[in-house]
Parts: structure tokens; sequence; C-alpha cells
């Protein structure tokens, strides 16, 4: 008996395993980008990347939380990819076509209106990151037709080629959805803004949807590719920001320090994400994905729970992060009615109160404050989805 059970189960541990390692990464980047949040609402009017302004520990506070985006499209991708075990084709494509549609929505409407701004009044629209993963898993529902090697071509030339737009400034929406930011809607009374633009975003959606092959292979093959790509995203990305050259609308310079000039090379642009943003980012994922690999570290474990439920975390976090800022703003004023107004365009995502703006310690307060208090939740929905197999819960 023995001998015929010992195949039988160890293919579901390795599938497990490699599951695991993309759900902790994904975790990882959800509890990350907890921090920005927090700062956008809880933070001094200070460009964190303006190296004029700026100070080291408000710098690499943005700059860490800068791994969150593309590694979230990048699995996004991944998770496709490990959805064909159990999906057809055309279900699989059917499935992205309809989350995809139903993420745009949660962007423009559910998390403007019920998370961000807590009022209906459409004035100020942005369009972030929940909009550009349902156009990238929209245009990932026709990619499955093709064999992997298409997606994954696709979304490496994207990568690596969309900075020749660069010097194309066409004014008109189609290209602030495309290639932004920029206004698709300009109005006395409606803006609508591309923070997020679709180039290259789908890109790395489909770049992930191939780098999701390496989880059929053993772990034996599998965790030296995860080595060898994380450590050549991170050279090239050293080489090509040395050279200057390309790969950034903003070029690095020698700053009034040998730290601020670290600082200014690693300054890249993310909107849009430039090549040099993304190797400097994917790099550090995959050398992450390649770390843990094998086992999860015992102190990342809670990690997992806001991995297996990512939706369902980002969609609470940011209504929990402005009430916390609306009961500190009335214990503060009295009132509170600039919590419940549509932000300007250089202040997003409320219209800030006048003194408003408060140290990193405190952003740091709020950004622990959340995510504890949303661990037991997210474990309890986790928990759902585990012992349920409804068609909705796989929307969140």
């Amino acid at each position: 008996m023995s001998a015929v059970a010992q195949p039988v189960a160890q293919p579901v541990a390795i599938r497990r395993a490699r599951l695991e390692s993309v759900d902790l990464l994904r975790g990882i980047v959800m509890i990350l980008m907890a921090i920005d949040h927090s700062r956008d609402f809880f933070g001094t009017a200070i460009n964190p990347v303006n190296l004029n302004v700026t100070t080291t520990p408000l710098f690499f506070t943005r700059w860490i939380t800068h791994l969150c985006a593309p590694t979230f499209f990048l699995l996004t991708g991944t998770g496709a990819f490990l959805a064909r075990r159990r999906k057809s084709t055309s279900e699989l494509s059917r499935f992205l076509l309809t989350r995809g549609l139903w993420l745009i929505f949660l962007d423009a409407v559910v998390m403007r209106c019920l998370a961000m701004q807590f009022n209906f009044d459409f004035r100020v629209t942005f369009l972030i990151v929940l909009w550009a993963l349902g156009w990238a898993m929209i245009v990932l529902s026709a990619l499955v037709y093709f064999p992997a090697w298409v997606a994954t071509s696709f979304g490496v030339i994207m990568i690596a080629t969309h900075n020749l737009l660069d010097g194309l400034t066409w004014q008109n929406p189609l290209w602030s959805i495309l290639h932004g930011p920029g206004f698709v809607l300009n109005t006395p009374r409606f803006v609508v803004f591309t923070v997020y633009a679709l180039i290259p975003w789908v890109g790395v959606t489909a770049a992930g949807y191939g780098l999701g092959q390496i989880y059929n292979w053993p772990s034996e093959r599998r965790q030296p590719f995860l080595l060898r790509l994380g450590l050549l995203l991170i050279a090239a990305f050293i080489v090509v920001r040395a050279i200057n050259r390309y790969g950034d609308p903003l070029s690095w310079s020698a700053q009034k320090s040998a730290l601020f000039t670290l600082m200014s090379f690693l300054n890249t642009t993310k909107y849009p994400p430039s090549f040099l943003f993304l190797l400097m980012t994917l790099g550090p994922a995959v050398m992450i994905l390649w770390a843990v690999d094998s086992s999860t570290p015992r102190w990342l474990r809670p990690a997992l729970v806001f991995g297996r439920v990512p939706m369902f975390y980002y969609l609470l976090h940011f209504p929990l992060i402005h009430l916390l800022a609306v009961a500190v703003c009335y214990a503060r004023y009295g009132h509170a009615y600039w919590m419940f107004e549509s932000p300007t365009l250089d202040r997003f995502p409320f219209t800030v109160p006048p003194g408003w703006g408060y140290s990193l310690p405190v952003v740091y307060l709020v950004w622990f404050v959340v995510v504890v208090g949303l661990y037991p939740l997210c474990r309890w929905f986790a928990g759902v989805r585990q012992r349920r197999s409804d068609w909705w819960l796989s929307y969140f």
C-alpha cells in the first residue's frame, strides 16, 4: 500500500507548495501596499520622490511600495495560467473577460464612491489599479487561445519597447488611456483622469501568464530558473540605468551626497511604468518567488492569509483607512466635511483640511492598525473560499 500511495502524495505536495509561494508573494505586496495608501490619507503633501524636498525615510517608504503594483499585475497573469488546471480554455477566457469588466466597474464606481471619496458626485474620477488590471484581464482573455509563448512575447516586447512612445504627446482621450497619465474628460463639472495607463500594465500581466508555465516544472528545474531570471532582471536594471540613455524619461544625476545619488538612480517613473521601473520591481519580486518556492518561513505565514483573498483585502483596506482619517479629522477639527469632498488633481484621494498631514511614524501606526484589523476578516473569508465553491467567490 505504501509503495502505491507514495507517487500519489508527492504531486499533491508539489502543487500546494507552488500555489503557496505565489499566494505568499501576493500577500506580502498587499501588506506593503497599505503603507502607501495610509500615507495618501495621513501623510504630508511632500512629494516623496522629489529629491529637492523629500527625506530619506520618506523616499524609501514610497520606493518599497513600488514593488506592489508590478507584482500584482504579474501574478494576475501567473494565476490565470494556473487556473488552466481546473478550467478549459473557453471557461478561462470567459472568466477573465467577466472579471475584467467587474474590476473596471469596481474601480470607477465602487472604489471611487464608497472607499476613497465617500461621495457620489463623480466630479473627479481617477482611473487607477483595478481599472488597468481589468483591461489586462480582458486582453488576456483573448491571448489564452494562443500558445503561452505568444502571451509571453507580447508582454516582454511591450515592457521593453514602450518607452519608444514617450516622445509622442497626442492630446486625446485614447492616448491618455493607452499611454497616460492624462485626461479622458476635462470639463468644469467632471474630470476623468487616467493614472494607470494600459501600456505596459497589460504587458506585465501577459508576461506573468507566460511565467506561470514554470509551475508545471519540477522544483529542481523551477528554482534555478527563478534565481537566474531574478538576477538577470536586477542586473539589466543596473546596467541600463547606469547607461542613462533609455528606459526612463527621468535621468539620474549626481546629487548632494552618495545616498541621494543612489536615490536618484532608483527614482524611476511609475506613471506610466517605465522599462526601468519594471526591471527594478519585477526582479526583486521574482527573487522572492525563488526564496519561498520550497517552503514558507514561519514568520511570513500570516501574509498567506492576505494573499489568498487579495481582492477582499483591497476592497476593505481603503474604506478602513478613510474611516480612520474621518475619525481623526473629527477629533481634531470638530467636523470632517473635507473627507467627503472630491479632491483636486494634485491631492488624491480627498480634499485636505488646513494643516493636515502627519509624520511617518503616524503613517506606520495607521498601517499597522489597518493590517492587524483586517487580518481576522481576511482569515474568515479565506476559510469561506476554502470550504465553498460558489461562483461569485472567485470575483473577490
